[in-house]
């Protein structure tokens, strides 16, 4: 069966885990729990945020290092899946049950690709 990777994106300055309420934990643990017993949830986790990261880039020939947080930018991965699912259709669905379970005001997204493993 194939594996999909899911990188959960959130726009990390505007997410307050306060207004999200004791609800949205039971929630998303209901759901994590219904994917694991289901044999499809293979890891996961959240992400600390991007001000206790480091950005290595490789550039004409270089290294060069950046610490966060990395204002720059809009959106961050926030969290990750590593899901084996029967075809795509299923882990879309997974990921759009996913979305659904948080709060109405956030923005969050979600990018599902394949490993390769060929």
């Amino acid at each position: 069966m194939p594996r999909f990777l899911s990188l959960v994106r959130i726009e990390e300055n505007t997410i307050d885990m306060e207004e999200a309420g004791p609800e949205f934990g039971a929630r998303m643990g209901a759901l994590l729990e219904e994917i694991t017993k289901a044999g499809v949830m293979l890891d996961t986790a959240g992400l600390l945020p991007t001000d206790q990261a480091t950005r290595i880039t490789w550039q004409d020939g270089k290294l060069s290092y950046t610490d966060g947080p990395f204002t720059e930018t809009k959106e961050v991965v926030g969290g990750y899946a590593l899901m084996q699912c029967k075809d795509k259709a299923e882990a879309l669905e997974w990921g759009r049950r996913f979305l659904e379970v948080h709060p109405a005001q956030w923005t969050v997204g979600l990018e599902l690709r394949q490993l390769d493993e060929g």
